[in-house]
């Protein structure tokens, strides 16, 4: 068969490796440098590398810019939702707190960064502003809560407030994580066709709704009870002349 490419007569080496070993990105990275310590081509030839090496690079150039305008719209949306600047920052904190888990869960799996991988970390990166955005929104009725009652003198208010804000935000966070652990986990075990990119898919958001889970309930609060006193409650006691604790 005589096949041509942009003209030129062209021929085809086919190459197979194992991906769940190495990524195929490295692997061309590698092949490209030996090639070119190796192998001198004569005037005319052009080497080109196609496949899903091809389809990964399209696909990476997209992502250079459809990441950054994901993050700029969940910001935009969540700044329309809060109108606060620092409200939409601390609940933007949940994405690094979800980061640690689906990092450390893709290596424990062995899982190489892909396409499906980055799908699964947009995915989180949602979830985490909705559940970072309702416990700031419990954080909140509780703190306006404790100052409609006047029960908001010091320090020791202030975190008895946040205290429980936390604590009626724990059953339906729960409830939240559970749920969908229960849709995520058995695609785990799945062995039908498309499963490697499922997996991939739902391995991030595993990892990230547990760490996520567990630093929202223990850091969130500590963050916004630093905030709160520091930008908010010691301006208005001193304000009001009284003692501050």
């Amino acid at each position: 068969m005589i096949r041509d490419e942009n003209g030129r007569l062209s021929g085809y080496v086919y190459v197979d490796f194992d991906t769940s070993k190495r990524d195929i990105g490295g692997y061309v990275a590698d092949a490209k440098k030996a090639i070119r310590e190796n192998l001198k081509l004569p005037v005319g030839y052009q080497l080109i590398w196609s496949g899903q090496f091809e389809y990964m690079e399209r696909v990476k150039e997209r992502l250079f810019i459809v990441v950054p305008i994901t993050i700029f719209l969940v910001f935009l949306l969540l700044y329309f939702n809060t109108l606060s600047i620092t409200k939409t920052m601390i609940i933007f904190l949940a994405v690094p707190f979800s980061a640690v888990g689906a990092i450390w869960f893709l290596y424990l799996l062995g899982y190489n960064t892909s396409i499906a991988v980055w799908v699964g970390l947009i995915a989180l990166m949602g979830v985490d502003a909705e559940t970072g955005m309702f416990m700031l929104l419990y954080l909140d009725l509780a703190y306006k809560d404790a100052q409609q009652k006047g029960k908001m003198r010091n320090w020791d208010d202030l975190r008895e407030a946040i205290v429980e804000g936390a604590v009626k935000r724990l059953r339906p966070k729960v409830m939240t994580v559970g749920v969908m652990f229960m849709a995520l986990i058995p695609i785990m075990w799945s062995t039908g066709a498309g499963a490697d990119v499922m997996k991939r898919i739902a391995a991030p958001m595993i990892g990230g709704i547990f760490t996520s889970f567990i630093m929202e309930l223990g850091v969130y609060p500590a963050i916004y009870a630093i905030w709160k006193w520091n930008f908010g409650l010691k301006k208005q006691l001193r304000v009001s002349g009284e003692a501050l604790k």
